[in-house]
């Protein structure tokens, strides 16, 4: 038996610049934080038959990789070379489509169960890039390169894309205190919406691909505001990230159409109102988390909220990224 657990993520900044219509011309930048909210996948092999059997949402028990419904796990068995007498489970912290990264959790979650199974300890980077190679190119899913390198590391950690999607992987300098002090004011609150970014993310990506004069602008933009957001962060100056949180919004509703909504508007206004520096949707947009940033009056600020009917997820941030926790 064994169990991973692999977490979840929040982007801090640099969202979307690494996808491959984006980081392939002009290289990405992704500054990003782990939450302890996690994926778990438990691998097992049944001695009673040859079986594939699958947990998730729903359950499989099929003869064959070729009769697996879940996409994503019939890629995983492919790519690891096992085709029968396999028990899979996974369970989350956190629904799919709520903007956290939830499909390259499974996915490295998975991966790291079923390499370790087979007694093949793999680096995180090597996780992470068969997580993208399966959704990116197997699979034709526009993700981008944030997602499943987040899975593996976890922690408060910067991407740097090269054009030719090579990623070079670093924690961000910050202090324990000034890593606190954000924990502390950036405040999660679930928009009750759950839904795909595949949507969304195939609009951003075919206007960069078509060279829209405003998504390509808006993205520098937010390459350029992710960066200095790592830079208040190393500087200790943590209120400015709210400040630029604000700017990466204003920038990142002109990448797709369906990035937010008048109900979404009203509510970051409202969020403003009630104190928050500034704040953005969590993952591609258009559903999931809202994340504020709020220095202050924590208590009215969530008032403000719950008129909403929003519901607050508390967190912590994660520094150990994908491990294995039972390995009998």
């Amino acid at each position: 038996m064994i169990i991973t657990r692999t977490p979840f993520r929040v982007t801090l900044g640099g969202g979307g610049t690494d996808l491959p219509s984006y980081y392939e011309k002009h290289g990405g930048f992704i500054f990003s934080a782990g939450i302890d909210k996690y994926m778990f996948a438990s691998v097992n092999r049944p001695m009673e038959d040859d079986l594939i059997r699958l947990k998730y949402s729903e359950a499989e028990y099929v003869a064959s990789i070729n009769e697996v419904k879940h996409g994503l796990f019939r890629e995983i068995l492919r790519l690891i070379g096992i085709e029968k007498q396999i028990e899979i489970s996974t369970v989350a912290d956190v629904s799919a489509g709520t903007g956290l990264g939830s499909s390259s959790c499974f996915a490295v979650a998975v991966l790291h169960a079923l390499h370790t199974l087979k007694r093949e300890y793999v680096p995180q980077e090597t996780l992470a890039e068969e997580d993208f190679t399966i959704e990116n190119k197997v699979m034709g899913r526009p993700i981008g390169k944030q997602d499943p390198y987040m899975a593996a590391f976890g922690g408060l950690t910067v991407l740097d894309i090269a054009k030719d999607g090579s990623v070079k992987v670093r924690k961000a300098n910050v202090s324990r205190i000034t890593a606190d002090t954000l924990n502390r004011n950036m405040l999660m609150f679930f928009t009750g919406v759950k839904r795909s970014a595949d949507v969304v993310l195939a609009e951003q990506s075919k206007g960069m691909k078509e060279e829209a004069k405003d998504v390509i602008e808006s993205m520098h933009y937010i390459k350029e505001i992710g960066q200095q957001i790592l830079e208040a962060m190393e500087s200790d100056d943590v209120d400015e990230v709210g400040k630029l949180f604000d700017a990466h919004w204003q920038h990142k509703k002109r990448t797709s159409s369906k990035v937010s909504n008048p109900e979404f508007d009203k509510i970051y206004d409202a969020g403003k109102a009630a104190g928050a520096l500034g704040g953005k949707i969590s993952g591609a947009g258009g559903g999931g988390f809202f994340t504020f940033y709020v220095p202050e009056k924590h208590r009215e600020f969530r008032a403000a909220m719950k008129q909403f009917g929003l519901r607050e997820m508390s967190y912590r941030f994660d520094f150990e990224g994908s491990k294995v926790l039972v390995d009998l």
